[in-house]
């Protein structure tokens, strides 16, 4: 995803990065180095070396860091964000379990109902489009369990269910 424009906010002691699907904060105690009163942020600008996906910033002292918007989107826990990441690691758990499966391909296509371009679609690290439930199909004709554990508060102390 590509950055609009990023700017730096002392106020609410974040950096304050805006994309197509909306503005997003990164507060500075999760960036390294980290500004602060001492050595506040000099300039920031969208970085094109990193593609615009990403912003770098210069503090006072000289000191420099760069932020890629996956962790912008990790950080503000994006939906959309925690579910590419979601069907990246199922990918690479079907691709595992597919290696390893003693069905050939054949089989694999044939018990899922599907077709060989179906199959390799799912097993592509980079497409992004394929489905979690087909996914878990694949997981399934091959032999292995998934399960989910949902956190309550995550990262609060809460309860898991």
């Amino acid at each position: 995803m590509k950055i609009r424009s990023v700017e730096a906010n002392n106020r609410r002691h974040a950096f304050v990065i805006d994309t197509r699907r909306g503005s997003f904060a990164m507060p500075y105690a999760t960036v390294a180095p980290s500004p602060s009163r001492a050595d506040p942020v000099a300039t920031v600008y969208v970085d094109d070396e990193l593609g615009t996906e990403g912003f770098t910033y210069v503090l006072r002292s000289g000191a420099e860091g760069s932020v890629h918007i996956d962790a912008v989107l990790e950080q503000n826990e994006d939906p959309a964000h925690l579910r590419d990441l979601l069907v990246y690691k199922l990918t690479l758990e079907a691709r595992a379990c597919v290696e390893n499966s003693p069905l050939s391909r054949r089989e694999i296509i044939r018990r899922m109902g599907t077709s060989p371009a179906q199959l390799y679609r799912l097993l592509d690290v980079t497409n992004r489009r394929k489905t979690i439930d087909k996914l878990l199909v694949l997981l399934a004709v091959v032999g292995c369990e998934v399960d989910f554990t949902v956190n309550t508060d995550a990262g609060r102390g809460g309860a898991s269910h």
